[in-house]
């Protein structure tokens, strides 16, 4: 989920005579992307990937659905637990994660943007990533944790869905281009999820999920936090 829940698949119309212009309105003229995020370093390396797809009649909403099914695959192979299909997991994760940065920047660069493509957006965005952390407490219940690492994975999956709620009120409720988590250094904090793919083919999962045991939660109540302190201010 890059930032704003993250990458959006919503963007204005392209402009007249595109291939991609048929069966979009016009919107706003807000970007799909904001532009302090379009310099972080995911975007800048999917965007060469997604300049030829301009025009193809390939959408936003397909690199979504594609972010979907290589997401659900990778938590599938990661909750196996078995080193060769881990092995699988960690490559298919990243491919996932660079499909969420992409479908934002085809919108962006294509002018294709649809409410419907934020909503699809964010909706598969966290989607993958409870079934990430619970699939990867399912993986790791035969390590040194045993059968609490399922317990974990539900904690950590539970405190990812409720933080994906909370910071999605508490942008809307933010000035333009405000963010519930702000990245560093070219760097969003979703990003940390790229460690996953080194982590799973070293077979060293389980600080993940002992972080996010401890994290997710901590996380969840911060934005929490910063959302009810501003309830007041915009009532």
């Amino acid at each position: 989920m890059p930032d704003d829940h993250l990458v959006i698949s919503v963007a204005e119309p392209p402009a007249p005579g595109s291939s991609s212009a048929e069966g979009f309105s016009p919107a706003p003229e807000t970007p799909a992307v904001p532009a302090a995020s379009r310099q972080l370093w995911s975007y800048r390396l999917v965007r060469p990937l997604v300049r030829p797809l301009i025009g193809t009649g390939i959408t936003p909403n397909h690199l979504t659905t594609l972010r979907l099914l290589t997401g659900v695959a990778a938590c599938a192979a990661l909750g196996v637990g078995a080193p060769r299909w881990t092995l699988w997991g960690g490559g298919l994760w990243i491919l996932s994660l660079l499909l969420d940065y992409a479908d934002g920047e085809l919108a962006r660069l294509g002018h294709m943007a649809t409410p419907f493509g934020h909503a699809y957006d964010y909706a598969v965005d966290t989607l993958v990533n409870v079934l990430f952390f619970a699939a990867m407490g399912m993986g790791l219940r035969g390590s040194l944790v045993g059968a609490w690492a399922i317990p974990m994975g539900l904690v950590s999956a539970g405190s990812v869905w409720a933080t994906s709620l909370l910071a999605e009120a508490l942008e809307r409720r933010l000035p333009p281009g405000g963010k519930a988590m702000e990245g560093w250094a070219g760097f969003a904090p979703e990003d940390l999820l790229y460690l996953v793919a080194p982590l799973a083919w070293a077979d060293a999962l389980l600080p993940l999920l002992c972080g996010a045991t401890l994290g997710a939660p901590i996380a969840m109540a911060m934005i929490g936090w910063r959302l009810w302190r501003i309830r007041p201010a915009i009532r």
